[in-house]
């Protein structure tokens, strides 16, 4: 059975969708029932730009129990063109290659099995450019 939260999650996981502030513009992801900038409450949906820039990462070497196995691997904050910043996984890369500010962009892929019926979780990743 799919879990409640991974179910409310699918638009921002498989499809890149954003709130953006009809009043202000203020992009949020995911989205809020609130403008974190100027308190408004209407949103559109806008699905955000898969490209962008490296702006930090680190190493995993010693994981959760979920990620067991899969060490090592690296982490990243990724600022998108539009101006949102997202911390994901960057996938297929050599870490010795790994530079900030290098141009990346997010790809969707398996992230996780979840539970004990061993669901298959899917969403984003960032691979080099």
């Amino acid at each position: 059975m799919i879990s409640p939260k991974y179910h409310r999650e699918i638009p921002q996981r498989y499809r890149l969708e954003a709130g953006k502030c009809k009043a202000c513009g203020n992009i949020s992801f995911p989205p809020r029932l609130v403008c974190p900038e100027c308190g408004k409450t209407e949103f559109e949906t806008i699905r955000l730009n898969e490209e962008g820039k490296l702006l930090t990462y680190t190493i995993i070497r010693v994981a959760s129990d979920k990620f067991f196995g899969k060490t090592p691997f690296a982490v990243g904050i990724v600022e998108l063109k539009d101006g949102v910043k997202v911390t994901t996984q960057i996938a297929d890369v050599d870490f010795d290659k790994l530079k900030i500010g290098q141009k990346v962009k997010l790809v969707f892929r398996k992230i996780q099995d979840e539970g004990k019926s061993g669901l298959h979780c899917y969403g984003y990743k960032a691979i080099l450019l």
